[in-house]
C-alpha cells in the first residue's frame, strides 16, 4: 500500500538569541496551534526550532503565514524548509517520526544557510523551478514590516474578507489596508500559491 504524501515544515527563529523567548514563543505557538495538535502535528524543540506537518497543497501558504506571524515582532524572522514525500514511520511525536518526508525537510533545512525559504521533494525539476521562485518571493516577504506582516497574516487567514472587512477587523483605514496589501504583494503571492498547488498536485499524481 502506498504511503500518503505529506509535508513537513522544519524551521527556526532568526534573531531569537537577541530577544526574550517570551516575546516570540506565544506568536509561534499561536500560529502552529491553528494547524494541528502538539506533539503529533507540531513541536518546538532545541529552543527555537519547530516542525509542523501539513497537507502538501497547504505547505507553502502555511510557511508564509508562519513568516507573517513571526515578522510582526521587530527584528525577528523565520527560516523554513518544506519537505514533501511519504512518512513511512509515524509516532505520537512529530520529532520522533521518520521517513522520506522528514529526510527531505531535514536535508533542505541544513542546506538553507542564509536563505529563508526552500523546498525539497522527490521531483528534482519541481524543486529547481520552485526554489528559484521562492528566492524571488523572499525578496518581498523578507522585507515585510511588522505592521505589514500583521495585515498579510489576517488577509491570508480570512480570504473571503474584502479590504473593507479587513479594515474593520484590524481597525485600520481602508486606504492603509489597500496600500499595505499592494506593497506586500498580496495579489501576486495569491496567484503564486494557486500555481504552486496546481503544479504540486500534478507532480503527486504523476509519481
Amino acid at each position: 500500500m502506498k504511503k500518503k504524501t505529506t509535508a513537513i515544515l522544519t524551521g527556526d527563529i532568526v534573531g531569537s538569541r537577541n530577544i526574550d523567548a517570551k516575546t516570540w514563543i506565544k506568536h509561534l505557538k499561536s500560529i502552529l496551534g491553528k494547524k494541528g495538535k502538539s506533539p503529533i502535528d507540531w513541536e518546538i524543540f532545541r529552543g527555537d526550532m519547530f516542525q509542523l506537518e501539513t497537507e502538501p497543497e497547504q505547505s507553502l501558504k502555511t510557511a508564509i503565514e508562519i513568516k507573517a506571524k513571526i515578522k510582526q515582532i521587530k527584528n525577528l524572522d523565520v527560516r523554513i524548509a518544506i519537505g514533501i514525500g511519504p512518512a513511512e514511520f509515524k509516532t505520537k511525536s512529530i520529532t520522533q517520526s521518520n521517513g522520506t518526508v522528514y529526510s527531505n525537510s531535514g536535508i533542505c533545512f541544513e542546506n538553507l544557510k542564509k536563505r529563508r525559504l526552500a523546498i525539497q521533494t522527490s521531483w528534482p525539476k519541481f524543486d529547481d523551478n520552485w526554489n528559484l521562485t521562492l528566492r524571488l518571493l523572499s525578496l518581498t516577504t523578507d522585507n515585510w514590516t511588522p505592521a505589514t506582516a500583521q495585515i498579510m497574516e489576517v488577509a491570508f487567514q480570512n480570504p473571503k474578507l474584502n479590504q473593507k472587512g479587513l479594515s474593520k477587523k484590524l481597525k485600520r483605514s481602508q486606504s492603509t489596508i489597500s496600500a499595505s496589501l499592494k506593497r506586500a504583494g498580496y495579489d501576486e503571492i495569491s496567484l503564486l500559491l494557486s500555481h504552486f498547488n496546481e503544479d504540486l498536485s500534478n507532480s503527486i499524481r504523476k509519481k
